[in-house]
């Protein structure tokens, strides 16, 4: 009998270390809403480009890489080659290669050796308009420096440099806006630095993405994205870099960043999807869902996470484990009062350093247009928590709300908010929880 009860007592702990083992292969935790995080998706793993595939070495189709020769043709007939003969890595050697824009195409990666520049041309005459995604809306638009349209497993690898060299269109961009201070961002023409559309498999590593003319890196229609160790910056002096987002994710699921730096005269990392008083009747846009940004630093930029302007329903966003030196704000809610939007189920947490404000959350009106609807639609919030965080900034909660959206079930736990006004509205949240907050000292209750 105690035989068998010894083997029974083995039995399960083996059963319990096999099977549990096992439920940890499939799932690292839960996403706000509940649902199971797959392993696969907090995986870091970075990939080796030799395992990729062929080397088609951009110098050996003639790109010179002297800064001055346009290389757009020589680059783009070594991707060309490399599609049609079985795939591979397309590789900058080091040396500074000026070009317009390239196309990526299925079986194609990149890779930026170090010591190598892929450096965007100045003149938006080498970016032939063409049919695009920008600023939530599908439109005739300037590609970017680097594209891939339906490209599934496409990589860019390297500890190189992508440049926009951007100086030119910023220029041009706050010219018109002296000219014109109402001015929309689509004004004044002027390239992204990354585009990738309508792929999945995606994985970007190691590059350094600089001084972008606009976006620096935009995803639309993307999922099962990985982001890791990315340099992304652009100016905000001696001239600032306007519209240089380092990461948009558009209408896109399933996405990792993780390990990078971000500093940027705009938003770090923005949330997008559609904008318009029946953007979410539009078969082009979209929600984002079960994006993680984790082990990240942000330096200066306009929010480090930033829901909107042109959103309609982000779901399962989860910010961990990030320290912050300078944004303006850690989590910005553009609430926009022509747009129907939802933010919901949002994780802010383990969170340090210091910033201007740790919650942004206003009615968005720039360029407001309701195209013709008596009713605005509803924008809210919903299910955001922010937890764990030690934070030095000039405004706690900057919040305020109209009739037209709302704020809801917030919670705050185990923050401690070193604050020049630490005030809280409790009025404006619909359903607010407090836990152990505490601001300038004393528990907030």
């Amino acid at each position: 009998m105690k035989n068998l009860l010894f083997l029974l007592i083995a039995f399960m702990v083996m059963s319990q270390l096999i099977f549990g083992r096992s439920t940890e292969k499939k799932t690292a935790g839960c996403f706000p809403d509940g649902t199971p995080i797959p392993a696969s998706l907090t995986d870091t793993t970075k990939i080796n480009p030799d395992a990729l595939g062929r080397k088609w070495v951009v110098s050996d189709f003639g790109a010179v890489g002297d800064g001055q020769t346009l290389n757009t043709k020589s680059i783009q007939k070594a991707i060309d080659e490399a599609s049609g003969k079985g795939g591979g890595v397309v590789v900058i050697p080091e040396g500074l290669f000026l070009t317009g824009a390239l196309f990526f195409k299925p079986g194609t990666h990149l890779h930026v050796r170090e010591g190598g520049v892929l450096l965007g041309s100045d003149d938006i005459v080498n970016f032939p308009m063409m049919p695009s995604r920008m600023e939530g809306q599908s439109i005739d638009y300037f590609p970017a420096v680097v594209n891939a349209y339906g490209v599934d497993g496409f990589t860019i690898t390297g500890r190189g440099t992508i440049d926009g060299n951007g100086l030119k269109y910023w220029n041009a961009f706050w010219q018109r806006r002296a000219e014109n201070p109402k001015c929309t961002n689509l004004e004044v023409s002027r390239p992204r630095l990354i585009f990738i559309q309508n792929s999945k498999n995606v994985q970007l590593q190691d590059v350094k993405l600089h001084n972008s003319g606009f976006w620096t890196t935009h995803l639309y229609r993307c999922s099962n994205v990985k982001l890791l160790s990315l340099h992304i910056f652009s100016p905000a002096a001696p001239v600032k870099a306007p519209s240089t987002d380092a990461i948009d994710l558009d209408v896109c699921s399933d996405v990792l960043v993780n390990g990078c730096y971000m500093e940027v005269n705009d938003d770090a990392v923005a949330l997008k999807g559609g904008k318009g008083p029946w953007a979410d009747t539009d078969p082009n846009n979209g929600p984002n869902k079960n994006i993680i940004i984790q082990n990240c630093t942000f330096g200066f930029c306009h929010s480090a996470v930033t829901c909107g302007s042109e959103a309609i329903h982000n779901r399962n966003i989860i910010v961990r484990n990030c320290k912050v030196n300078g944004p303006s704000r850690v989590l910005w809610l553009k609430n926009r009062p022509d747009t129907p939007q939802l933010y919901e189920y949002i994780l802010v947490e383990n969170i340090t350093g210091r910033a201007d404000r740790l919650l942004f959350a206003k009615p968005w009106v720039q360029f407001f247009d309701l195209q013709g609807r008596t009713t605005p639609p509803l924008s809210m919030s919903n299910q955001v928590v922010f937890r764990n965080i030690e934070l030095t900034c000039k405004i706690f909660a900057d919040i305020d709300v109209s009739e037209n959206d709302l704020l809801k079930n917030f919670t705050f736990e185990n923050l401690k908010i070193t604050a020049e006004n630490g005030e809280l509205n409790k009025s404006l949240i619909e359903g607010l929880t407090l836990r152990n907050l505490v601001v300038n000292g004393s528990l907030v209750e």
